[in-house]
């Protein structure tokens, strides 16, 4: 299929070359630094078994609430816990957490509504008023129903806001692929007598898939913080660590937050910092791929 070989290599040209920058230098030093923020969080995450750093689970290393030092970095919390250990194990469940739930709400919604946008028909109006369903539960009453009716496990709590993810990125992805099937490329395939199925591989999907990429870095920054707000209600992942876990057991009372601020306070930066990063990443993508989708 030369034709759409040739339209293939137009976009991919685009996209590494517009305007005589590469895609590198479009995105800026900003974007890097953000990457760089997120990589090396999880990069602590899993190594943290390795690390010289106190047991998470230990209790009584210091007085409570005791302030940063040369023993304990971040101070501890208010049963003497060491906060930048469990700062680092929180990040191995609230990042796997995040990235477990945008993978289920891609591969469920984003494949529905691939699907649904390019057959249409009576499929496209059974998954849209799925999505719909979907959409007009309250999210965290919603998540809420589903982890009291489950066990309250790591992959449970992340399949959850997976659920909660399918919908919106179904929608996106069907709307990417309205756009998409009537471009010039996915005709000419048509008329060389493509299948559908090489047409979704090789023309709608590589297409999609590109200005979704900055929805997954959205996503797993909703995801964290909907962990979070989980935790805060005591039904989020039972036993082991979590950033969410981490906050409300040393911001819940007023005392602890005047006896020991930065036993809160910490987590609740880090937390910020990832989210923050995740939002500007995802924002820097959909800036660049969606003036590089104009250009074509």
């Amino acid at each position: 299929m030369p034709d759409t070989d040739i339209a293939n290599s137009d976009i991919v040209e685009e996209i590494v070359l517009p305007e005589g920058k590469s895609l590198r230098a479009r995105l800026g030093v900003s974007f890097w630094l953000a990457v760089g923020w997120l990589l090396f969080v999880s990069v602590l995450a899993l190594l943290a078994p390795v690390l010289p750093i106190p047991d998470p689970t230990e209790t009584r290393l210091a007085p409570p609430f005791e302030g940063p030092g040369a023993d304990h970095w971040f101070g501890v919390d208010a049963v003497g816990k060491d906060v930048l250990s469990i700062s680092i194990w929180g990040a191995r469940t609230s990042l796997l957490v995040g990235f477990i739930a945008v993978l289920i709400g891609f591969l469920v919604g984003g494949s529905l509504g691939i699907a649904a946008g390019y057959f249409r028909g009576v499929f496209d109006k059974v998954v849209t008023f799925m999505f719909t369903v979907l959409l007009s539960f309250p999210a965290l009453l919603l998540a809420i129903l589903i982890t009291e009716l489950t066990e309250r496990s790591l992959l449970w709590i992340s399949m959850t806001l997976g659920i909660l993810a399918i919908a919106p990125v179904g929608r996106l992805a069907r709307a990417q692929t309205l756009v998409f099937a009537e471009r010039e490329f996915v005709q000419a395939a048509r008329i060389l007598g493509a299948k559908d199925s090489r047409i979704l591989i090789r023309e709608i999907i590589p297409n999609v898939v590109i200005p979704m990429s900055a929805l997954a870095l959205l996503g797993m920054g909703i995801a964290i913080v909907a962990e979070g707000t989980l935790a805060f209600l005591s039904v989020s992942v039972e036993g082991g660590q979590s950033w969410g876990k981490q906050i409300f057991a040393s911001g819940s009372e007023k005392q602890f937050l005047i006896d020991g601020p930065h036993a809160a306070l910490i987590p609740i930066a880090i937390v910020t910092l990832t989210v923050l990063a995740l939002n500007f990443a995802g924002d820097r993508l959909r800036e660049v791929l969606d003036a590089k989708e104009l250009a074509l």
